[in-house]
């Protein structure tokens, strides 16, 4: 992941910044090449594709879905599950160095990353359920079985 530099990790004064993938661990949602907004400090909750700093190498920043809190910090997978570089490898991740969340792709082409709650609501229960593959295009990531 490369990120511009700045005084605030997204590189300015807003609270956002732009990321570029490296890599295969998060298709079907990112491609290596893609570009993404992220916004720093930005609440987690599981399903979220965040943007952290490996916990044993912490110059390199990684993109991964937050799956929920384990053992004091945040499990994070990868979409892609044959590739393992993400908890099953180095753990839990810390609060501290979860930097952000995802919001949107906006390279190759514009998709929503972060439904809000009441989207994911929405689009989890009822009729819009009954839609499919509905949820996922509009962000909304149910986690398959480990």
């Amino acid at each position: 992941m490369e990120e511009p530099a700045g005084g605030v990790p997204g590189g300015g004064l807003l609270p956002f910044g732009v990321v570029d993938v490296a890599g295969p661990s998060m298709v079907p949602t990112l491609h290596d090449g893609d570009l993404v907004v992220v916004r720093y400090g930005a609440r987690i909750r599981p399903g979220a594709v965040v943007l952290f700093r490996h916990p044993l190498q912490q110059d390199l920043r990684l993109v991964k879905r937050a799956d929920g809190r384990r053992g004091g910090g945040w499990w994070l997978l990868s979409d892609n599950r044959p590739v393992d570089s993400d908890s099953r490898q180095f753990g839990a991740v810390p609060d501290e160095l979860v930097l952000g969340r995802v919001l949107l792709r906006v390279r190759p082409g514009p998709a929503w990353l972060a439904p809000s709650r009441w989207l994911e609501r929405a689009l989890l229960a009822g009729p819009l359920a009954r839609v499919p593959g509905l949820a996922r295009r509009l962000g909304v990531w149910l986690s398959p079985e480990l």
